[in-house]
């Protein structure tokens, strides 16, 4: 006898009262998430969501293209900015201009947005994008260069803090994950497309102020769409704005009943209530010590920081800044162009870590790609070595190289940006879950400085190692590195793919945890088959 409708009202308010104790439960518990009130159609995502995502990652396009960009006007520059030409040093505080200016503009960019809101501080980073770009392009002197690479360098810092947690907040929850990856995918658009460009312009008189200057485009645009972007959710409820968020929420979960809607309210009103909680309970001094002292946080600490400085410490973005400058000393008559294969093998297999990350799972793509890694650069290190061996180890510009180890030097190359876009370019990024609640801002925020910290010192020191210890020397150096993160990531990275936030927390209780969340995860599958198999209900 089918249901009257009297019953299916009951069942649906006994529906929503079980819901109601679940997300008291997790209140309870100090870790509130969202997974737990699941909405209609949750899997699917809206062209609400795609447009707020896409126009967001037009943050990480700007990051990757004037990240990217600079690689190409090295070598086009010439005597315009000094009539002796650019030395090794003037080239290094160019580059590693922007990394500082990135590192400083990450620090308070989180901070900043939580006062003034997401998308306004998206709004500064890209009027200094655009500042910046124009500055560059005007240039007539090496610090004028200088100090418009630092003024871009505080965008792409206030952008890669903000525009993933914008993304993040504004997304799905069962998507978010995916939906922050494709601002990384963005990143390594940016400077593909920052590759093509130095290309087309690389035989132009003054090409480089072309290059460099059209990095106002995306930013205008972003800009103007930026009026019409919403809020975050979160935001707006701690503002005390529970309509216009609940009406954001709508649009985001477009299938979900009104009363899934008012419990996803309910969870994210909580969080904000709790990290206000937090935050007005504790000091930060007391929060730092916390991190820093507690073993639990240490460890995810070490793991997360560990993590973002293998991430630099490899060598890549010396490819990234440098490849022209590189190519073009080995022979290549198209060093742009060939940088071009390069930086498209980095977003082509983003592409594939986008699809791969959470089936094959963060420790076993690291596993898997790491050793590629340091098969590539100790396969340069050995091809630099025959093909210097005229010129006793150093590259000297307009020496003619042997094609043959030249082409050995650009497959080592596609073969290490491959393993590298594969794991460790998108890996470390997945470090907010290593981290507690109370601690998570500030565990991210150390974690990213690290990364930063990092990719200055080799963004700044690249050119002298090179000269000093010759590019064998070099590149057998980062694959020395590239093996000490391999060991790192053997002994001391777990596995947190398919883990709840709670799950990963108790990982790192006696160690790192590599065997306990193997275990878990074991754990995890056993129930899941079990309850498909209707053994045990779920709870």
């Amino acid at each position: 006898m089918p249901p009257s409708p009297i019953d299916e009202q009951k069942d649906a308010h006994t529906s929503i009262a079980e819901l109601e104790e679940k997300v008291a439960d997790t209140f309870a518990h100090g870790e509130i998430s969202e997974l737990v009130v699941v909405a209609e159609g949750e899997e699917r995502t809206t062209w609400f969501v795609w447009l707020l995502v896409l126009c967001s990652s037009i943050s990480g396009l700007l990051f990757g293209y004037d990240t990217g960009v600079i690689s190409g006007a090295l070598v086009t520059i010439g005597n315009d900015l000094n009539p002796l030409g650019l030395s090794n040093l003037q080239k290094e505080l160019i580059t590693s201009a922007t990394t500082l200016g990135a590192l400083l503009g990450g620090i308070g960019a989180g901070m900043i947005s939580d006062h003034l809101g997401r998308r306004p501080v998206l709004g500064i980073a890209d009027v200094l994008f655009m500042a910046g770009a124009i500055g560059q392009a005007v240039s007539h002197t090496v610090w004028n260069m200088i100090g418009t690479r630092f003024l871009i360098g505080w965008g792409v810092g206030v952008a890669s803090c903000v525009a993933p947690l914008y993304i993040q907040e504004l997304s799905p929850t069962r998507l978010r994950g995916r939906m922050v990856v494709i601002n990384v995918v963005a990143i390594t658009l940016g400077q593909v497309i920052a590759y093509g460009i130095d290309a087309g312009f690389a035989n132009v008189s003054g090409g480089w102020r072309w290059m460099v200057g059209l990095g106002t485009v995306p930013a205008g645009i972003q800009l103007f769409f930026l009026f019409f972007l919403p809020e975050s959710p979160r935001i707006m409820l701690k503002w005390g704005q529970v309509e216009r968020a609940t009406w954001i929420i709508s649009k985001i979960y477009a299938s979900a009943t009104s009363e899934q809607i008012e419990l996803k309210v309910k969870v994210l009103q909580a969080t904000v209530k709790q990290s206000i909680e937090i935050t007005r309970t504790t000091t930060f001094w007391q929060r730092l010590y916390s991190i820093l002292f507690v073993p639990v946080n240490r460890r995810a600490l070490m793991v997360a920081c560990g993590m973002q400085a293998f991430q630099q410490l490899c060598g890549f973005n010396t490819l990234m800044y440098y490849s022209a400058t590189l190519f073009a000393q080995i022979g290549f008559n198209q060093p742009t162009a060939v940088g071009l294969i390069v930086s498209g093998t980095n977003f082509i297999f983003t592409l594939v870590a986008l699809k791969y990350i959470d089936i094959i799972g963060r420790r076993s793509i690291m596993l898997w790609s790491a050793p590629g890694m340091i098969i590539g650069l100790t396969l340069a290190s050995v091809a630099f070595h025959f093909l210097t061996r005229s010129t006793n180890g150093a590259l000297v510009d307009g020496t003619s190289y042997p094609h043959s180890w030249s082409g050995v030097v650009l497959f080592s190359m596609i073969l290490f940006v491959a393993s590298y876009a594969t794991g460790l370019g998108n890996v470390p990024w997945q470090q907010g879950e290593f981290f507690t609640l109370d601690v998570r801002g500030i565990g991210t925020s150390l974690a990213t400085m690290t990364n930063w910290g990092a990719n200055l010192i080799i963004g700044s020191t690249y050119l002298s190692l090179m000269a000093r210890i010759t590019p064998a020397g070099a590149f057998g150096f980062y694959a020395g590195l590239c093996l000490l993160g391999y060991v790192f990531v053997v002994f001391c990275f777990p596995e947190t793919a398919g883990l709840s936030l709670e799950e990963v927390q108790m990982v790192f209780r006696d160690g790192f945890g590599v065997r306990e969340s193997s275990r878990l995860r074991r754990a995890r599958k056993g129930r899941k088959a079990q309850r498909e198999m209707g053994i045990v209900d779920e709870v």
